[in-house]
């Protein structure tokens, strides 16, 4: 196949975590198939200076151009509407010297530009929206709908979100039931939709079993100060907007009065002093929490750390179209999950990977009939977990399912 030219939109900054991990291994994998990619990101300054070389390096080692532009914050949409303007400058620009084939956009605020891409340019439009942005913007608090200009912002956005869909020659969903949702609409009953499900893949080199070495584990348990005995229930990632820290901390105050060596490792880069407030109001003991920064490649070993990780995130609408990250990168540790039910795919996901226990409605009878199972010994296989992990996670599946819908836009 002929090298072909592809310009990849992404409102994230590779710079963020959300880069590193959700982006730029994608595009790794994707620069070895007869892709030349051309990458344009929107970077936060400060993280732009801190990480730019780390990112050079990855991205002119695959021979991927990367144009970071800064992203503007204020004033709110003004500023939206500002690095728009730059991105299709930018866009224009690029077209002038480069034949791309096809215009890959990461959410909705890129798409904007995708869709004017597509008109103008005649390029192939694959709208990769991640989830329900608009709604997630609305359910997240971000966008009060009592505030007139939010309100029409909020229209004006859902209004566009039918007009991507029906415009993309491909769409990228990041769960199953976001795809049925997608198409039980009325705009969209008798339309066929090219939807392919990607969802949030984990690099299972990295977050990987049988790459902890025992020694690196126990020096860590021992620098942490963790006792030898504890049972460490894990939290991993951001604690903000969809996150239930209070529910989690109710069942680990449950936990611990079941089971009085258990201790909660928290893997955080978020403010820790809301942590410590939930502590305080619940008058648990902080010698029974760590809370603890860590850098992508150390992850695995907290994980490791673990008999058992949590996550409950908030059962809204918007989260149908949800795929926790942490999901896939936990798993392939092989750890168990205690989660909520009504999470884009994660219970079909961890009913059929036999991986972890679901909670429905945050009860301290659920909490305890959850609990109970732990305090008797109940085990999961490690098998099981990790099979799944590769089964639902794998970044080079996730690799293989990009390349199969380049392959259809162009052929």
């Amino acid at each position: 196949m002929d090298i072909i030219e592809v310009l990849y939109l992404s409102y994230d900054g590779m710079t963020d975590s959300l880069g590193k991990s959700q982006v730029l291994p994608y595009l790794v994998g994707l620069s070895t198939k007869g892709f030349r990619i051309t990458l344009i990101s929107f970077e936060k300054n400060n993280l732009l200076k801190k990480h730019k070389s780390q990112i050079e390096i990855i991205t002119k080692n695959s021979d991927i151009n990367w144009i970071p532009l800064i992203y503007t914050s204020k004033p709110p949409i003004l500023s939206t509407l500002w690095d728009i303007y730059r991105l299709k400058k930018t866009v224009r620009r690029l077209f002038k010297q480069n034949n791309f084939k096809i215009v890959h956009c990461r959410s909705y605020i890129t798409a904007l530009v995708g869709l004017w891409v597509k008109k103008k340019f005649d390029t192939r439009f694959l709208f990769d929206m991640r989830g329900f942005w608009v709604d997630e913007r609305v359910e997240g608090n971000i966008w009060n709908l009592k505030n007139p200009i939010f309100s029409a912002i909020y229209k004006y956005f859902k209004r566009k979100e039918l007009t991507l869909l029906t415009n993309a020659d491909y769409i990228i969903s990041l769960t199953e039931l976001a795809k049925d949702e997608i198409k039980s609409w009325e705009k969209f009953k008798n339309i066929d939709l090219k939807i392919a499900v990607i969802p949030c893949c984990a690099d299972l080199k990295l977050f990987s079993k049988a790459n902890i070495k025992q020694d690196q584990l126990k020096s860590l348990r021992e620098r942490l100060k963790i006792p030898e005995n504890s049972f460490i229930l894990s939290y991993v990632g951001s604690i903000g907007t969809w996150y239930l820290m209070k529910e989690m901390f109710d069942f680990f105050k449950l936990l611990l009065e079941q089971k009085k060596e258990s201790h909660f490792l928290i893997i955080t880069h978020d403010n820790k002093t809301n942590i410590w407030n939930y502590v305080n109001d619940l008058a648990i003991n902080s010698d029974n929490i760590t809370v603890v920064s860590a850098d992508r490649t150390e992850v695995p070993y907290y994980i490791a750390l673990s008999d058992y990780s949590i996550f409950f995130i908030k059962q809204v609408y918007s989260k149908k179209a949800s795929s926790p990250t942490k999901l896939g990168e936990i798993m392939g540790i092989g750890i168990p999950i205690i989660c909520n039910s009504g999470i884009g795919d994660v219970d079909a996901i961890v009913n059929n990977s036999n991986c972890g226990f679901l909670i429905n409605n945050f009860t301290e009878n659920e909490y305890l009939q959850v609990i109970d199972k732990i305090v008797h010994h109940f085990k999961f296989d490690e098998k099981d977990i990790i099979n799944g992990a590769d089964n639902y996670f794998s970044l080079d599946k996730g690799i293989e399912k990009y390349y199969a819908t380049y392959k259809e836009l162009l052929y």
